[in-house]
């Protein structure tokens, strides 16, 4: 296997400087996504039975505590939506507000999925220890974005069920 020799204060820039390169890619990829493509959930996104409609989150996660004390970078692109508030409490709006969490999910998925690559130029252990980085640093917000769609989806599927006006 090919590997890259560098000084190491070289590679301490080289890494740094590779994960904002690995979030700001991913983070446009996800961007330039279609409203078609996020408009249901695919086989990484799709609920699992444990989330129990995102309820092991608050349970184990205790995720209502402190999942808005964490940055959020939805309006960073021309065009993006932040997910610090609902755009809209219509049924529109929150449609809205969950393609944009199965886009920021798929963001910090593709990030995570880049920590492989620093074995190329590092060694063991600091490779390691980068994987071991990205890990920590997207999974909180996978597990956010996947709360909040869920806790929404549920409400979404309520409203739907409800009997509407009769005339």
């Amino acid at each position: 296997m090919l590997k890259l020799v560098m000084p190491q204060a070289l590679t301490l820039v080289v890494d740094v400087v590779a994960w904002g390169v690995f979030h700001s890619v991913t983070g446009y990829a996800a961007h330039r996504l279609s409203d078609e493509r996020l408009s249901r959930d695919g086989w990484l996104l799709r609920p699992r039975r444990f989330e129990d409609g995102g309820r092991w989150y608050r349970r184990r996660l205790r995720i209502q505590r402190w999942k808005d004390r964490v940055p959020e970078a939805g309006a960073l692109f021309a065009g993006g939506v932040s997910k610090r508030a609902l755009p809209a409490r219509d049924e529109a709006g929150l449609e809205l507000f969950v393609r944009e969490t199965r886009r920021a999910e798929l963001a910090h998925w593709w990030a995570l999925c880049c920590g492989p690559l620093f074995v190329l130029w590092n060694p063991p252990l600091a490779a390691g220890v980068l994987v071991a980085y990205g890990v920590l640093v997207n999974l909180p917000f996978v597990a956010i974005q996947r709360y909040n769609r869920l806790r929404l989806l549920s409400v979404l599927a309520r409203r739907r069920a409800r009997p509407g006006p009769v005339s």
